[in-house]
């Protein structure tokens, strides 16, 4: 494993595995020790056995943890800002010099927002016949925070439902477009419907992100009425598609989401029910405006070339 040599407030020069480092940047971004374990394919003990580490080596706590919180101490806090350029530049050297390694000059990184990366199989071929020259790498991107990969240099575009309306982003050519489905749990008294109104999100709620997004971006994808000027309320939260399947399934609300999860995401737990009157959900290339390259106008240009996708 890969070490850099950092210098702790204690004064004393540390070993530093960059694995230690992304579970604290990681653990200090989803401020649950699961989570971080699950998103990192570690287990819950590896995260803490780092944590702890770190915290002998720099002799202060860096989280507060209580029964029901994780949250970053001053220490803690100073360490992420610090950390982070770091870590993101030293995680792009190594994606350059294994491109290099590669025969590459350099590499397009993708962030997808929906789950089905499968399906525009197409556009990355496509990129990799046109620009052997440049490797493509794609990768999940959640819907919390959603736009920050891209403000922070991680990635150079997302796929992202739209409109976006940010004033530092660029929104490009749509590559798929899909229906709507609601999402009950197996035993949901909608569970038998063939197909059902977005007036039923109004009748059991649904489940809102656990930190706010941007209203017009959230209103896009679950609108705030329905058609006919109903509050559709936010009863629970959730950051990720498995917390909200398990609300789901249990019974305690209903949701939406686009359809291309009935072939993803098939669960014993969940029927999926067309939304007859919900309009199409649009997925679109997104990036920073002032970061534009070479390799983002290239693939946007694949896009443009190909069209968007029929699913």
């Amino acid at each position: 494993m890969s070490q850099v040599k950092t210098h702790g407030w204690t004064g004393g020069e540390t070993a530093v595995e960059l694995r230690d480092i992304e579970i604290f940047l990681t653990l200090a971004e989803e401020l649950h020790f699961g989570r971080t374990a699950e998103r990192l394919h570690v287990s819950p003990a590896r995260v803490s056995q780092a944590i702890k580490k770190q915290e002998r080596a720099i002799g202060s706590e860096l989280f507060e943890r209580t029964s029901r919180a994780v949250r970053l101490t001053t220490v803690g806090e100073r360490l992420r800002d610090d950390l982070r350029p770091v870590y993101r530049g030293l995680r792009q050297s190594l994606e350059r010099a294994r491109a290099a390694a590669q025969g590459k000059a350099d590499v397009l990184r993708v962030g997808m927002m929906p789950s089905n990366a499968h399906d525009l199989r197409a556009y990355w071929d496509a990129f990799r016949s046109r620009h052997p020259e440049w490797g493509l790498r794609i990768r999940h991107n959640g819907f919390i925070d959603p736009f920050a990969p891209l403000r922070a240099g991680d990635i150079d575009l997302l796929v992202s439902w739209t409109p976006v309306e940010e004033p530092d982003l660029t929104v490009g050519p749509v590559l798929f477009t899909e229906h709507r489905v609601a999402l009950a749990g197996r035993d949901h008294l909608l569970a038998d419907r063939k197909s059902v109104s977005v007036e039923v999100l109004g009748d059991y709620g649904v489940i809102g992100p656990t930190t706010p997004l941007p209203d017009y971006w959230e209103d896009a994808f679950i609108p705030f009425q329905t058609p006919k000027g109903r509050p559709i309320d936010r009863n629970h939260t959730a950051d990720n598609l498995d917390a909200l399947y398990t609300i789901v399934a249990a019974g305690e609300a209903v949701n939406s989401l686009g359809a291309h999860v009935t072939r993803y995401y098939t669960r014993p737990d969940i029927v999926y029910l067309p939304l007859h009157d919900a309009p199409r959900l649009n997925w679109s290339l997104v990036w920073r405006t002032g970061a534009e390259n070479d390799l983002v106008r290239a693939f946007v240009q694949v896009v443009r070339d190909l069209g968007t996708a029929a699913l």
